[in-house]
């Protein structure tokens, strides 16, 4: 019956209602992690809620739109896709267009706001892997035509987005394209073979930048260094662990007090963690859960194979930034320098996160 009413209304609520409760909690974590920060840096404690209100605004009314807009459309405009995503992150690097921020140029500078091209480049990745796997079929157990075409599109994009630096965000998109090349059916000796070749690539990206091997080291033991290296997952940890089950209450974290930095970005989870106790994080947990879950509904219902693919390429761009997100404030993983989508603040990948899961709302109208 639940089923039966969504579709009759046009809206997967499996998908709507945890995305839409995850980006109501990501505005009050930002304004709680962000008010002391933004009152002291810019002397307006609402600075940051308002610029990811804004943001906010612009995903959902992206999010409606893509729900509307054919999924077959995207697949007619893959390659002006792909060339308007190489272009965006080759500007990157042209003296005054490229944003400079802790020594990454990441951002491209539009007046008073900033865009991360990356972004845009795991939404194109997504539509040609879907476009180009449907299309190819069987023919993609052949290495030539099928691995070795996908492997040079996606290494120029990650090619792009390691000179930035931006290994983190290179390293979730060479996993994300192992996962797509497995169901789109190439053969796991040659997955394998891939993954031993480019190990000691990433492992020498790694051992050639001191800051990326510092945080290797913060990963094995924080303890050495607690007050350089190891101090911001250190004071993850306390913030975890001064919230106990129900938390110190919200607003009164006291982590985010000029002790943990940046915490209104990639360690939100860990104020909300101090602020709501382990019951707030198994509850974001939990509605991740839904909607992940919802999205590979989706995928495995849609009509078509391009569909498919396209909903089970968006689905895992969005829990695998969740996974490496939680495990990094948790200590499982190095630091990467990810936000947790939908709730972290930035414009960027919340207003691409929310037109992902436009797209996948109008799959599944169509299933």
């Amino acid at each position: 019956m639940g089923e039966k009413k969504a579709a009759d209304s046009g809206y997967d609520y499996m998908l709507l209602i945890p995305a839409i409760l995850l980006v109501t909690l990501g505005l009050v974590i930002v304004y709680s992690a962000s008010s002391n920060l933004a009152e002291h840096r810019l002397g307006d404690s609402y600075f940051y809620l308002k610029r990811q209100a804004l943001f906010c605004l612009i995903g959902i009314a992206l999010m409606v739109m893509t729900r509307y807009i054919p999924c077959t459309l995207y697949s007619k405009l893959v390659y002006p896709l792909l060339l308007i995503s190489l272009s965006l992150l080759l500007l990157l690097f042209v003296p005054g267009l490229g944003h400079k921020v802790g020594g990454a140029c990441r951002w491209i500078s539009l007046g008073n706001f900033s865009f991360q091209p990356s972004e845009l480049a795991k939404f194109t990745l997504a539509v040609y892997m879907a476009y180009s796997m449907s299309k190819k079929g069987t023919v993609m157990e052949s290495f030539s035509k099928g691995l070795l075409p996908h492997l040079i599109v996606a290494g120029a994009f990650m090619f792009l987005i390691v000179l930035q630096p931006d290994l983190g965000t290179a390293v979730i998109v060479g996993a994300w394209v192992l996962i797509a090349l497995f169901v789109g059916g190439v053969r796991i000796f040659q997955l394998l073979s891939i993954l031993l070749l480019f190990a000691p690539v990433v492992a020498w990206l790694i051992l050639n930048a001191d800051y990326r091997l510092k945080r290797w080291l913060a990963f094995m033991n924080p303890w050495d260094d607690p007050k350089g290296i190891g101090f911001q997952i250190i004071h993850s940890f306390l913030a975890f662990g001064s919230g106990g089950i129900f938390g110190a209450g919200l607003g009164n974290s006291k982590q985010k007090l000029f002790y943990l930095p940046e915490p209104h970005t990639d360690f939100a989870l860990s104020i909300m963690g101090e602020e709501l106790g382990l019951l707030g994080v198994a509850s974001i947990i939990v509605l991740f859960g839904i909607l992940i879950m919802g999205g590979i509904r989706v995928a495995l219902k849609a009509k078509d194979l391009y569909s498919t693919y396209l909903a089970l390429g968006l689905t895992a761009f969005i829990g695998l930034q969740v996974l490496i997100n939680m495990g990094v404030v948790m200590g499982l993983l190095p630091t990467k320098g990810l936000t947790l989508p939908l709730i972290s603040y930035g414009g960027s990948s919340l207003v691409i996160t929310l037109a992902s899961i436009g797209v996948l709302l109008n799959i599944s109208s169509k299933s």
